[in-house]
């Protein structure tokens, strides 16, 4: 029994009954700090008070007691996001309008972990990171514990603040422009994740290329994060990675010693081709299907080990271990209904690693991860727009997809 694991059940429990702490407590007839206490991890109910929960809950006292035993984890990078929503990016030396401007969650951990919390509260979640002893730090933390999720594989670094990006939106159509500031991310190395004790069915790692230490050369592995998705695997979890694009030669190097200690791959169309080393689009600038097919079969030559995952605007991709194919077309999301497009990647990929965590079918899998992406533009953040399961699997009823020349 993990006091963690049971404070996250019924953290999540409580609020998908709507219950606040306070409310809780009082039908316990314990105080506040008793049940933040639990919720924290801190320590476990009395045996006489699980009945009582389980009444309340209306679950087993197995559930309540071990949660989701499966779960899904994810490591890497956990940032602070300062969100500009501006009039439009200037040139060099000129001068753009801020309309607003506030703090949000980013990064591959938080961003993916509360869209998948968004979509399914039943759901065991855990973050594996490092943040800063910092403001910025203790803000991430406090929204992933809102939604119930994990928060004891994150580590605290006392010598780096939290990693901090800032984010420039355009009003209109949502393009964005990021400034972003490694911090602790730098420092979170394969000792920072407690394999022995992970337990979960599916583990997830984002973003190579701005995890400095994982990204290091191994001498056996080729990569320290390729020799941690190997220990990972090992444990018989499933392992599944995305990446951040970069200019050059550097994406390539670092991607590749992972891929065949992954069972999945989640990339944009862009990371994809240039591992490849083919071109994600034609001559007059559309988006070239066949050479994004040809690219993910030559991921799948370099030993991913079930299916490739490519996401771009028009479109989501699935290719198989044996070779099968799919491509569901994007839904067509009026331009004045977007407001802003930052964390649409995590939020397609949230999509993924739920719809293969509940065994969903190549083609349902794309469907939902496309509407999950979808959602996240009618927000200015990362996580805000991001909607209950049955809510994201009716938004093929309310928007067309996309007409496409393949």
């Amino acid at each position: 029994m993990n006091a963690v694991r049971m404070g996250a059940t019924i953290a999540k429990l409580r609020k998908t009954r709507g219950f606040t702490q306070l409310r809780l407590a009082e039908m316990l007839n314990v105080s506040t700090k008793t049940v933040s206490k639990w919720e924290c991890g801190g320590g476990y109910p009395e045996i006489t008070m699980i009945p009582v929960l389980c009444e309340l809950f209306g679950v087993s006292a197995d559930y309540l007691l071990r949660g989701d035993t499966e779960g899904i984890a994810i490591a890497g990078n956990l940032i602070a996001d300062i969100v500009n929503i501006i009039d439009k990016y200037p040139e060099k030396l000129m001068l753009a309008t801020v309309y607003s401007m506030e703090r949000a969650v980013g990064g591959c951990v938080p961003n993916t972990l509360i869209d998948i919390a968004k979509m399914d509260s039943d759901i065991y979640l855990k973050a594996i990171g490092r943040v800063g002893n910092d403001d910025n730090g203790r803000f991430i933390i406090s929204e992933l514990n809102k939604h119930g999720i994990d928060t004891g594989g994150l580590q605290i670094d006392n010598k780096r603040p939290t990693a901090s990006c800032s984010v420039m939106s355009e009003k209109t159509g949502g393009a964005r422009t990021f400034f972003s500031f490694c911090g602790a991310n730098a420092e979170f190395s394969i000792e920072d994740v407690d394999v022995d004790n992970l337990e979960c069915k599916l583990f997830h790692l984002g973003y190579i290329l701005l995890l400095e230490s994982l990204d290091e050369p191994d001498p056996v592995y080729g990569t320290k994060a390729a020799r941690l998705l190997d220990i990972v695997s090992k444990k018989g979890i499933k392992t599944s990675i995305d990446a951040v694009s970069e200019e050059g030669e550097r994406l390539s190097k670092t991607v590749k010693p992972a891929l065949p200690y992954c069972d999945y791959v989640i990339l944009n169309e862009i990371e994809t081709c240039q591992i490849a080393g083919v071109s994600p689009h034609t001559d007059d600038g559309e988006m070239n299907f066949a050479n994004i097919k040809k690219a993910m079969g030559a991921l799948i030559s370099l030993g991913v080990r079930e299916k490739v995952i490519v996401h771009c605007t028009a479109a989501g991709m699935i290719m198989n271990r044996d070779g099968s194919f799919e491509l569901v077309p994007s839904l067509d999301i009026p331009a004045e209904q977007i407001k802003g497009s930052v964390g649409a990647g995590d939020a397609f990929a949230a999509g993924c690693l739920y719809g293969l965590y509940k065994g969903f079918g190549d083609r349902q899998i794309l469907e939902y991860a496309s509407a999950a992406a979808a959602c996240n533009l009618f927000a200015s953040d990362s996580v805000s727009g991001m909607k209950k399961r049955d809510e994201i699997e009716k938004m093929d009823t309310m928007y067309q997809r996309r007409k496409l020349e393949i």
